[in-house]
């Protein structure tokens, strides 16, 4: 993987655990997620007049990723509410490039031995993870991680049909982004207007955050093998890892350090592939 590449995407993933962390930190899980999706559609309805139409061969799977974003926000804010982010984010995130990978092959895209090395790496890092967590913390994250594998081999394919990778993120954002504040608005009106007012400049954050992070990410995936990128963009983990332990102070077992060092080394074998 050219260096440039595995620089942006390292980029992309310590955006995306810095703006799970505002979600973990809020006072509400689910109101902080609606305020991190509300800010990216916002962003993304400004920018997208500056930016061409995707190819129209691209809308329907922009379609569907749409309906997978919708649910996966909703299980993230339900994962938070139940399970340490030091927990869930590794597990979710982790495995959903061994999914992908796993995927990809079925759908005739190989990977080089490196490759499938660092693959097996973070598999193993992601069952040493889990190692000391109760059966019913598990499901939650394990379910969202397949969400993540699905969208992610949908937004692959779309992007590269879209012409404009960037386009097609910016309106991933803005028709993922509207259901679930206007549900939560129907629902929790007074709730929300209230929580948007003394946190929305985290909102903002998380929802530049996003945006930024996903675009990047769908940009390198029309350059190399997907696969590459969901596991490379896992290296999050660690910054997560970081995140929970000197900012949200949470206590972090020594298993899970072992674990995360697994997972890096098997992304850090993907910059050699």
């Amino acid at each position: 993987m050219p260096l440039s590449i595995f620089l942006l995407v390292l980029a992309a993933a310590a955006l995306h655990a810095s703006w799970n962390a505002i979600v973990k930190r809020g006072a509400d899980k689910l109101l902080g997620t609606v305020l991190v999706t509300g800010s990216a559609a916002l962003l993304s309805a400004a920018l997208l007049p500056l930016l061409p139409l995707p190819d129209v061969t691209s809308w329907p799977w922009l379609a569907a990723s749409v309906l997978l974003q919708v649910v996966y926000y909703a299980l993230v804010a339900r994962c938070y509410q139940q399970v340490d982010m030091s927990l869930a984010y590794s597990l979710m995130r982790g495995c959903a490039p061994i999914l992908v990978a796993l995927a990809g092959t079925v759908l005739g895209e190989s990977l080089p031995a490196a490759a499938w090395l660092g693959v097996a790496l973070v598999s193993s890092g992601i069952l040493a993870m889990a190692l000391g967590a109760r059966a019913g913390q598990l499901g939650l994250p394990l379910l969202t991680a397949t969400m993540i594998a699905t969208y992610t081999l949908v937004d692959a394919h779309g992007a590269r049909l879209s012409g404009s990778p960037l386009a097609y993120t910016l309106w991933l954002f803005l028709l993922s982004g509207i259901p679930l504040p206007l549900w939560a608005l129907y629902t929790r009106r007074s709730a929300v207007l209230t929580y948007a007012r003394q946190h929305w400049p985290l909102g903002l954050a998380g929802g530049v955050g996003t945006t930024a992070s996903y675009a990047m990410a769908l940009w390198a995936m029309t350059q190399v093998p997907v696969a590459m990128v969901s596991a490379l963009r896992e290296s999050s983990i660690l910054f997560a890892l970081l995140i929970s332990a000197f900012l949200l102070r949470e206590r972090i077992p020594r298993v899970r350090w072992l674990a995360a060092s697994l997972i890096v080394s098997g992304v850090l074998a993907l910059r050699l592939a």
